[in-house]
């Protein structure tokens, strides 16, 4: 039997406003009322796990239990290549100027993005993927786990103003554009949650 998400609410389990606006743009085709950990003053997790997987069912499981609802968490980000796959699950950490790393710090991926063109001087090999794994869990214990990731290549400089976090630093396989430069519709039918979403959508939403 599939999963029931439109006689309750929601909890999208970050307090990440990109995420939270493009997770909200992919579920609006299903009817699915929305609310967010952020609006219910939920408390973020500390991310302890060593894989976006593991992240994301931390968080989705601690907004499922505090809240009563089924929540859906996200834990995504930069993996390059020549950088041995960093900043992996430290994408968001290597935004923030002081290093502290504790959640809910202030973050500029300005200085994110200075810091990876920093690590690949001198590098040839500028390909990367941006990785997405999407947690579904209900206050029961039941989840549902998915993964997607799309390929690119670092630019420098940074083009556009559109996204969040390294889009703009980001330029798909394919595209002569940026994450930057896209049309949100653009890069949701692309990006690396789009891919986990879809997988979601064909098990909760689709008629089989």
């Amino acid at each position: 039997m599939k999963p029931n998400l439109t006689q309750e609410k929601l909890v999208l389990a970050s307090h990440n406003a990109g995420k939270l606006r493009e997770i909200a743009d992919l579920l609006r085709p299903y009817g699915v009322r929305v609310t967010s950990a952020g609006e219910l003053g939920l408390l973020e997790p500390e991310e302890t796990e060593t894989t976006f997987t593991g992240n994301a069912i931390l968080k989705a499981r601690a907004s499922a239990e505090a809240s009563g609802l089924p929540a859906l968490a996200d834990d995504s980000g930069l993996a390059v290549d020549a950088l041995d796959g960093q900043p992996g699950i430290y994408s968001a950490r290597w935004a923030e100027t002081d290093g502290s790393g504790a959640a809910g710090g202030k973050r500029d991926f300005g200085f994110a993005m200075e810091r990876v063109q920093r690590e690949l001087d001198g590098q040839s090999d500028r390909s990367a993927r941006f990785v997405c794994a999407l947690c579904l869990y209900w206050p029961n214990g039941d989840k549902l786990v998915y993964e997607g990731e799309v390929r690119g290549t670092m630019v420098w400089p940074p083009r556009g103003t559109r996204g969040f976090g390294y889009d703009p630093m980001f330029q798909p396989d394919g595209y002569e554009t940026t994450f930057g430069e896209m049309d949100p519709d653009a890069k949701h039918a692309i990006s690396h949650r789009a891919d986990a979403f879809r997988k979601l959508v064909a098990d909760v939403f689709d008629e089989k």
